[in-house]
């Protein structure tokens, strides 16, 4: 055995995953990437046929009270395999190769995180053109699946006078810089697909103010005929009236203390500027309208000084990331504490990719 001496429990987590590549979920990923189907594809059909079924009894139904109905589709999402009719959709020489050639950015936090998660290690040109093909695979099934629903509201006569929101959880770096998945604060994994349609809701326009997933909360009240009270612990705000009433300087807000980080992450959107706050270690700053690609980081730029000093006052107000930071880690280390202590989780392994929902996890 060899003995890793590790300063907090960040470097903890990433040691155990950088100790169970061989069975983990990194190697899995490169490997199982291409056509077929998974336990997530079989739950997307499943759910789609459910929510058709409750959307033509409603039909019948005809209450008088508004209704909602949150359809969760898990694709796309590890494992990268998609099922054979919208694998072939991408021809593997057609798919666009990673940006910034797959290497980790100059800053320790995201060098840690992407050692921790060492994909690259694992990949080559062609398993890395097949999983952009499954990945692009399996969006076009997520939109087969939505298609669907969307017909299914126009066959009982519901899409009249019926709302319609689509978003999703997170991004995907899909290679990009070294990084599959989520994780990190560039747009490819935290900016989210975000679209509306109604007949109250203005069409053909997009909104340049920036939102978060917080403000869903009041704006499934409001579609509801509730109102929410004004609530500092919940920032949110109704997208019916952002998508009326553009304000541009609108601050949204992000964090991250999961796999691989070895510092609690912190993300502020305003305007055009992009900040990323990293405990202990130096920020990243982005202009998003001049680098909507994020390639030059301004975080060390003397010219942006103030602009970073303004970006971290107004992450203060809203959280305070150094005693966040401890309070996450401080929870991580009960967990490992529970469940046996770091070498009894190395013995155990884990469970390779997320189960489907309903799914019981197989360790190993």
């Amino acid at each position: 055995n060899t003995l890793h001496v590790v300063e907090g429990v960040g470097d903890l987590l990433g040691l155990l995953r950088r100790e169970l590549p061989e069975r983990g979920n990194v190697r899995k990923l490169a490997e199982d990437a291409g056509r077929g189907e998974s336990t997530y594809t079989q739950y997307d059909r499943s759910i789609a046929r459910a929510a058709k079924d409750w959307l033509e009894g409603k039909a019948r139904q005809r209450p008088d009270k508004p209704w909602m109905l949150f359809v969760g589709f898990v694709l796309p999402h590890f494992p990268l395999v998609a099922p054979p009719e919208f694998f072939d959709l991408y021809p593997l020489e057609r798919m666009p190769m990673p940006r910034f050639d797959g290497a980790p950015p100059d800053h320790p936090v995201l060098q840690a995180l992407h050692g921790c998660m060492n994909y690259a290690g694992f990949f080559n040109e062609e398993r890395v053109r097949t999983a952009l093909a499954a990945y692009h695979g399996m969006v076009s099934f997520l939109d087969h699946n939505i298609g669907q629903l969307l017909q299914a509201l126009q066959d009982t006569g519901l899409a009249a006078d019926t709302r319609v929101i689509y978003t999703s959880d997170h991004g995907d770096n899909l290679g990009n810089r070294g990084f599959w998945g989520k994780s990190v604060m560039y747009e490819e994994a935290a900016a989210v697909p975000l679209i509306m349609a109604g007949d109250d809701i203005p069409r053909h326009h997009v909104v340049q103010t920036p939102v978060s997933l917080v403000d869903l909360y009041p704006t499934f009240l409001e579609a509801l005929g509730e109102r929410p009270e004004a609530d500092d612990d919940r920032p949110g705000r109704s997208l019916f009236e952002l998508a009326r009433h553009e304000e541009p300087d609108r601050v949204v807000f992000g964090e991250y203390h999961a796999v691989g980080a070895t510092a609690g992450i912190y993300m502020l959107r305003k305007g055009r500027w992009k900040y990323i706050h990293y405990v202990g270690h130096r920020p990243q700053l982005f202009d998003l309208e001049a680098d909507p690609q994020e390639a030059h980081d301004l975080g060390a730029s003397p010219a942006q000084a103030a602009v970073r000093a303004e970006l971290e006052t107004e992450l203060r107000k809203i959280v305070d990331p150094e005693a966040v930071n401890a309070r996450a880690f401080a929870d991580q280390e009960r967990k490992i504490a529970l469940h046996g202590g770091a070498e009894a989780i190395k013995a155990r392994g884990d469970f390779g990719y997320t189960p489907a929902p309903g799914q019981t996890p197989v360790f190993g």
